[in-house]
């Protein structure tokens, strides 16, 4: 599996009418990476009501992520860790989420533009922003 976890804001991006946002997130997804259905559940949120997108083309667009990337469930381990992040980092909960789910899955990467850029999760999970100069 491998070791990037891809954010939810950069997947808006890779979907996303700016250019210069749209491919970069589409190097990082060509390389591979994890998301969970957390992630995939965002996606859908801001396609349905910030893109605008019809179901089908939400639809098409989650079917065309879950194809590239691999998608880890959200377990109550998850759930657990995701609290555990919150409450010691002083992640907001949904981040928090997310950063166990790539612990979980052994990742050693966190892209995301909008979390703390540079932090280190349980000395082996990194967030980096993508789009960072």
């Amino acid at each position: 599996m491998p070791d990037s976890f891809i954010d939810t804001n950069v997947l808006v991006h890779f979907a996303s009418s700016d250019a210069e946002k749209c491919i970069k997130a589409e190097r990082l997804i060509d390389e591979g990476g994890v998301i969970s259905v957390q992630v995939l559940n965002e996606l859908a949120n801001v396609a349905r009501r910030k893109m605008k997108l019809t179901w089908p083309e939400t639809r098409s667009l989650l079917t065309t992520v879950s194809a590239l990337l691999a998608v880890v469930p959200i377990t109550i381990e998850t759930h657990e860790t995701g609290l555990r992040l919150a409450e010691r980092l002083t992640l907001s909960i949904y981040d928090s989420m997310i950063a166990a789910a790539a612990l979980q899955a052994n990742c050693t990467t966190l892209w995301s533009e909008d979390m703390h850029d540079g932090l280190l999760i349980e000395n082996r999970l990194r967030i980096k922003n993508p789009f960072k100069a």
